[in-house]
């Protein structure tokens, strides 16, 4: 029996302890600084708006590691000795492994802004993050956040909830339009607009100023010389894996701990999974680095495999994301890059509504969808999964378009409505949807 030591308590490391002990009976100790037990990092915001309480993000009681011979260890791991397999704790303590697992996660990006180390200036990533935020943001007029990524704004909807002004600065001309195509971007944008955000498109941070007292924020300067007066800055311009700690030690690094399609770093019996690893030779169609929640937890179950005899790659699947800007809810599948590849069209229909779409991706020859982007609208991942994988066309698509809609039976359809617009601009290629089906759908519809 071996001793598996994992670093880091997130939905990797935690991933890999389930299914390690599902397949074993490895002793296996987790060691996090963090909190005393596994939560669920994405739901941050909502203890902080109130809707949940700490307790509510622990997916499993706390009786559940006792029982399922999982240690526990609330520790920061200050120094890792790799040629004595050992562990150097805060407060002097060690331990030492047989296996070792890296799962230490990420950390927000600083890029040497000045001021930027002043009191009320942060990102949002972990449970300490949220308690400084309880701190910063008590009594305060406005906020400003730097970054038009997901966490901003989801930093705003929480500021706002609390009656917080809130100023939100994006480099792009755009809301995050290197990532999202032109008339999404543009749907985002209006929308976070229309929740009362000061939204700054093509304004960066040059500068943050100090209050009076020379230790808390007071205000920001923009790259435009505007000055606006805040009391709390969030940085939410992305994040990196945090090895920095082990840069003087055998471990190879370079954004991330280096790994091969097993996660297998350059020293044996050390691993490393979730947003701290950086794939040596990607997966098609897939980063070196992807910092998200599933696949994470895909990292870990299948480390686990090879961990336990079953040596297994590393095979993400078809990319999916999701999230919300406010109320409405995003999802992507497949390949929706920006800007559009020169042998793929789209076609993308908007609601009149101003905050329903769809677009889909095909290639230009065979007409294959390669990718989904959905707006106010809730698709099904096994369908869309399934129709890239068998590269139904975009015709195929059009015509069995309920198959894909997740939506209730109450909510309101809208296939008919993008099958007009499709036939609309494809008039040599007429689609004749699957007729309804449902009483309830006749009359909601």
């Amino acid at each position: 029996m071996k001793h598996i030591v994992i670093v880091g308590n997130g939905i990797s490391g935690i991933t890999a302890a389930r299914h390690i002990r599902k397949h074993s009976d490895h002793r296996i100790t987790v060691i996090s600084g963090e909190t005393d037990y596994f939560f669920s990092r994405t739901a941050l915001m909502y203890i902080y708006m109130g809707h949940m309480k700490y307790e509510h993000t622990k997916p499993y009681e706390d009786y559940f590691w006792e029982k399922n011979r999982i240690e526990l260890k609330k520790a920061w791991v200050n120094h890792i000795d790799f040629e004595q397999k050992r562990l150097l704790l805060d407060g002097d303590a060690s331990l030492t492994y047989d296996v070792l697992i890296l799962a230490v996660g990420s950390e927000p990006n600083r890029f040497g802004w000045p001021g930027q180390d002043l009191e009320g200036v942060q990102g949002l990533y972990s449970y300490q993050d949220l308690e400084k935020l309880e701190v910063y943001t008590k009594g305060i007029r406005r906020g400003v956040i730097v970054g038009g990524g997901l966490i901003g704004v989801e930093m705003a909807e929480m500021l706002l909830s609390r009656g917080i002004e809130v100023t939100l600065l994006v480099r792009e001309q755009s809301y995050w339009n290197h990532v999202l195509p032109a008339e999404e971007s543009a749907l985002v944008s209006r929308h976070i607009q229309a929740h009362h955000v000061d939204l700054r498109p093509g304004t960066e941070l040059a500068e943050i100023r100090p209050d009076s007292s020379g230790k808390r924020v007071g205000s920001i300067v923009t790259n435009k010389g505007e000055s606006i007066e805040c009391q709390f800055v969030c940085l939410a311009v992305g994040v990196h894996p945090r090895v920095e700690w082990m840069a003087e030690t055998p471990l190879e690094t370079d954004r991330g701990i280096l790994v091969n399609e097993y996660f297998e770093t350059n020293l044996p019996d050390v691993y490393a999974i979730g947003d701290c690893a950086q794939h040596r030779q990607p997966p098609a169609g897939r980063k070196a680095i992807e910092q998200i929640w599933y696949t994470g937890r895909i990292m870990g179950e299948t480390l686990a495999r090879t961990i336990c005899g079953t040596r297994t790659p590393y095979t993400p699947g078809i990319f999916f994301n999701s999230a919300k800007f406010f109320d409405i809810e995003y999802q992507t599948y497949g390949e929706v890059a920006v800007p559009l590849p020169a042998d793929t069209e789209t076609f993308f229909w908007e609601h009149s509504n101003g905050r329903t779409a769809l677009r889909i991706n095909h290639k230009s020859d065979a007409g294959a969808v390669v990718g989904f982007n959905a707006m106010g609208l809730r698709l099904r991942h096994e369908v869309c999964e399934r129709w890239i994988k068998e590269e139904r066309s975009i015709r195929y698509a059009m015509e069995h378009l309920r198959d894909i809609h997740f939506d209730p039976e109450f909510f309101r359809r809208h296939e008919e409505e993008i099958v007009q617009t499709y036939n609309s601009t494809h008039p040599e290629h007429v689609v004749v949807p699957r007729k309804k089906n449902s009483f309830l759908s006749r009359l909601f519809s």
